[in-house]
């Protein structure tokens, strides 16, 4: 299965849900930055929330980013997502080894601690518009749960997992998020929570077979979902590349450029997102400069 994501309504219009597969995203990130199982676990959820989140941007240059800074051994994950269905990201420290959690399951809460949470989306056009959380339980669908419900004063009911290998490459990645739109009648509210009530994890589900539509149409059974559209395929990219780092470099001015000349050794500039090294000759520093 492809990744992809889909949107769409239910109970007339009361309702509106989003829902993606992103197992090959996670295991590419997974990849890019060798991460521990525990941090792809956590690398993969923020991700899969991204991609959920940034779903109704429209414009060309519209970017979510989302930031989590904690306490814990992992330190943090920096996330952004795009209204095309690309996603980048990376975790603060890959290489985290803890043990499992009460539940026996990988403890993301554990590696990620107290901290923060930072939404931010920007259009390109006018000042960002950035928000900030205390995470409530570092599991991170909590967090975005709480994030929209004090945020956006939006209720949410907020879902994402990733299943490991035995040889910790990515079995299933995924989430949903279903939000109840302002005036939604008590017995659509009552029956969303019931149907919320006895549905298996998203791995569970995605494990077994299920798509993401065949999860949203068993989470609203009764409530009758529309999807809005086609589903949008959904992937890792990272828009970082050559051309850009030159460019980055020439903001950094003349004096520090010669610096580098000076220094006699070449520059090495790292990408944290995709994990991508462009090294710059001498000689090219000094086209560089000349430019």
């Amino acid at each position: 299965m492809s990744d992809y994501r889909i949107r769409g309504t239910a109970a007339d219009g009361q309702i509106r849900f989003l829902a993606a597969t992103t197992c090959g995203i996670v295991e590419e990130a997974r990849s890019r930055h060798n991460t521990s199982p525990v941090m792809t676990a956590a690398l993969g959820r923020l991700m899969t929330a991204g991609l959920l989140m940034s779903a109704d941007m429209k414009g060309e240059k519209d970017l979510l980013t989302l930031q989590i800074r904690g306490d814990g051994p992992g330190q943090g994950l920096i996330v952004a997502a795009d209204s095309r269905g690309h996603v980048k990201g990376y975790p603060i420290e890959p290489h985290v080894l803890i043990g499992p959690n009460d539940k026996g399951k990988l403890d993301v809460s554990g590696a990620l601690g107290h901290g923060t949470l930072s939404v931010v989306r920007d259009s390109g056009y006018a000042e960002p518009y950035s928000s900030q959380i205390e995470l409530i339980s570092g599991e991170i669908a909590e967090d975005i749960t709480y994030y929209y419900a004090t945020s956006e004063q939006t209720p949410s009911s907020v879902a994402l997992g990733v299943l490991m290998n035995k040889n910790n490459t990515v079995a299933q990645a995924g989430g949903y998020l279903i939000q109840l739109l302002p005036g939604t009648d008590d017995s659509v509210i009552d029956m969303l929570e019931e149907r919320l009530k006895g549905i298996d994890s998203v791995t569970t589900l995605l494990q077994s077979g299920r798509s993401p539509e065949d999860i949203i149409e068993e989470i609203l059974e009764g409530l009758f979902p529309q999807f809005a559209e086609e589903k949008q395929d959904v992937s890792f990219f990272c828009d970082c590349s050559r051309e850009k780092v030159g460019k980055v470099l020439i903001s950094l001015g003349k004096k520090e450029l010669m610096d580098m000349v000076n220094d006699k050794k070449p520059v090495e500039v790292h990408c944290h997102f995709c994990n991508s090294n462009y090294i710059f000759s001498i000689h090219e520093i000094e086209e560089i400069i000349k430019k």
